[in-house]
């Protein structure tokens, strides 16, 4: 039951920041969303290193391996996907012969694709708690899916506003930002189904988990956090990277 929770505690947020379709005409408050999304940026980093590469590097040294190389590799692809998936958002977004519709259209596919690799990190963690792998609590798997939780506020109302300015109902607007993020639950899910077999990989996994999401820091939440020039992203960072290692420490 705690497993289940979890893993659809990603899947909430998106619903929570799609259902804000029907209260807001843009986007959320300028300052509230900075400090959202500096939380959740160090959430997510202290998440990444005590939750995900730490145990990747303790599971590489029992299951014989070189214990740098599984951790290396592992971030690297987590980079590598993000960056080419992010590379088919750009060129979305840049291509001038795509009509309005079309284009929130196509946002809401790079959205989902986008989510896949988030989905299959909760399920890597939760899995590797599963496996009893050392480092791994269900206390920093349960911060690490709601650093996700929190990121996917806003992405759920990206792609519920504008496909509401489109002329949709608030309600179509609305079940299309849920069903963006449903792709996260599902892959967590299969996943964990598949943890016998992934066993040998959990270091890389881990790793993969760990690179994926520190891009999505760097490249996303950290930038948004930081317009304007005001201390409230970074304050934010700070707090949600305390709160995440004093849990890490603290319940290991």
């Amino acid at each position: 039951m705690n497993v289940f929770l979890g893993i659809m505690i990603p899947f909430i947020g998106t619903t929570i920041g799609a259902f804000v379709v029907y209260f807001i005409k843009n986007n959320f408050n300028d300052k509230l969303e900075k400090i959202i999304l500096g939380f959740a940026s160090g959430v997510m980093i202290a998440a990444s290193v005590w939750s995900l590469l730490i145990p990747a590097i303790e599971r590489s040294e029992d299951l014989g391996y070189i214990t740098w190389v599984p951790p290396a590799v592992g971030m690297a692809l987590g980079f590598i996907i993000l960056i080419l998936i992010d590379n088919i958002v750009n060129k979305i977004n840049n291509n001038n012969f795509i009509s309005e519709k079309k284009r929130s259209s196509m946002l809401f596919l790079a959205v989902t694709l986008h989510n896949i690799p988030e989905g299959m990190a909760v399920g890597t963690i939760f899995a590797a708690f599963l496996n009893h792998t050392p480092g791994v609590t269900l206390a920093s798997a349960f911060a690490l899916s709601l650093g996700i939780a929190i990121q996917n506020i806003p992405e759920g109302t990206m792609i519920s506003l504008p496909i509401k300015s489109d002329g949709y109902s608030k309600n179509y607007a609305f079940k299309m930002g849920v069903i963006s993020g449903v792709v996260e639950p599902i892959f967590a899910f299969i996943t964990i189904l598949l943890t016998n077999i992934i066993v040998p990989l959990m270091p890389y996994l881990l790793s993969f988990a760990a690179g994926a999401m520190i891009y999505v820091v760097v490249h996303e939440l950290i930038p948004s956090s930081q317009r304007k020039d005001n201390n409230l992203g970074p304050i934010g960072v700070a707090i949600g990277f305390i709160i995440m290692m004093v849990l890490d420490v603290a319940l290991s």
